[in-house]
């Protein structure tokens, strides 16, 4: 079902843990299959100086962190910008289509992060959703 790819990445995950202080925090989710991404940035010189991530999820959701992270570190931002869902599933040698959303969550979390990042360059804070 998985590639050895996936599997390694899911036994041994890369840059797992949080940033302390990170420039940007990126957090994403599905809610149909329940997994949770957040993606720390530590950014310098329009580098990806360090990338971390938290993951609640299956195997492909884990493994689709981890490669990311290895991807994305040492990046410009607009090269990380450019990573997409497809990079990362080929990376991993494939996902089953049923497991194609970790993918697609991963990308959005580092697109997330990097957002983040740019919304504290500017001073903009992010809107905390309000109780309806």
């Amino acid at each position: 079902m998985y590639s050895q790819l996936v599997m390694e990445h899911f036994r041994n995950p890369r840059n797992v843990g949080e940033i302390e202080n990170p420039d940007g925090v990126g957090e994403v989710g599905n809610p149909v299959c329940g997994d949770m991404m957040r993606i720390t940035i530590r950014v310098r010189d329009n580098r990806l100086e360090d990338v971390k991530f938290q993951t609640l999820g299956c195997g492909a959701a884990i493994a689709s962190s981890s490669i990311l992270t290895e991807m994305a570190k040492g990046k410009t931002l607009e090269e990380a910008l450019k990573i997409s869902k497809d990079d990362i599933a080929k990376a991993l040698g494939g996902l089953p289509p049923q497991k194609f959303h970790c993918s697609v969550l991963a990308a959005d979390g580092l697109k997330a992060a990097i957002e983040d990042y740019y919304a504290r360059l500017s001073g903009a804070k992010k809107e905390e959703p309000q109780p309806q």
